[in-house]
């Protein structure tokens, strides 16, 4: 009998239960539910310098990759071509094919062939020079990368000091100490760190990457630049 009147005092006075309970904390918790461009929205005035940030860094990655890329495609038959021309004393069709070749490696070896008849040492140094030009191109805006990996978690830490200062202040205005209003404010202004250091170790990585695929270049280049003087050597050693 007292469970039943409890029974029929808990419908009349619509008391929730556990499962309507759990119910509703489920709702307010989708509703809480933030999607990624409304919490990168929240971060603040210097969200915007670090969206910049970020185009700029993909921008100099894609255009780096592609010249780097095309600089380090050298035909196979490019230096037994060489080897063929010089040996037969056809200088002309060897010039004519290094120049028409688009990639550093053949551009040295044009500077070797114009420098045919001098000194070794001579041709060497030439060779040398327009090779440290070559990677002097291919490591053009490589610094943008270096400074972005840089000043980017230094923008995200200091939009995380410039949120706690105003939450702080806000306190001191409004003596409203709570822990939603405190955690609310941090975590908002740390998104400005978190997408800082994410901006940061991706141009860092985007950096590393392209150093190693400019060295495997300047690898080719200096075999080929071995190979060239090898060719040279060739009819002094066969007199």
């Amino acid at each position: 009998m007292l469970s039943g009147l409890v029974t029929v005092l808990q419908d009349s006075l619509l008391i929730p239960k556990a499962d309507t309970v759990a119910t509703a904390a489920n709702a307010v918790a989708a509703d809480q539910h933030i999607q990624l461009l409304d919490l990168l929205m929240k971060g603040g005035v210097l969200m915007i310098p670090l969206g910049i940030l970020s185009l700029i860094a993909v921008f100099v990655f894609v255009e780096r990759y592609i010249t780097i890329a095309k600089a380090g495609r050298i035909e196979e038959n490019f230096m037994p071509m060489i080897r063929d021309h010089i040996t037969g004393g056809n200088i002309q069709a060897a010039r004519s094919l290094s120049k028409n070749t688009a990639n550093p490696a053949a551009r040295m070896i044009d500077k070797g062939i114009q420098r045919i008849g001098k000194p070794i040492e001579n041709i060497e140094r030439s060779m040398e020079n327009v090779g440290k030009l070559e990677i002097y191109k291919m490591e053009k805006n490589l610094v943008v990368l270096a400074i972005i990996a840089g000043i980017a978690p230094m923008f995200g830490f200091l939009g995380t000091i410039a949120g706690m200062i105003q939450t702080f202040f806000n306190i001191s205005i409004t003596s409203d100490i709570t822990l939603g209003t405190i955690a609310g404010g941090i975590y908002v202004k740390m998104i400005t760190s978190a997408t800082g250091l994410i901006i940061g170790i991706v141009a860092y990585i985007c950096y590393s990457f392209l150093n190693a695929q400019i060295d495997k270049v300047v690898n080719k280049m200096e075999a080929s630049s071995a190979e060239f003087i090898d060719i040279l050597q060739e009819p002094a050693k066969t007199m």
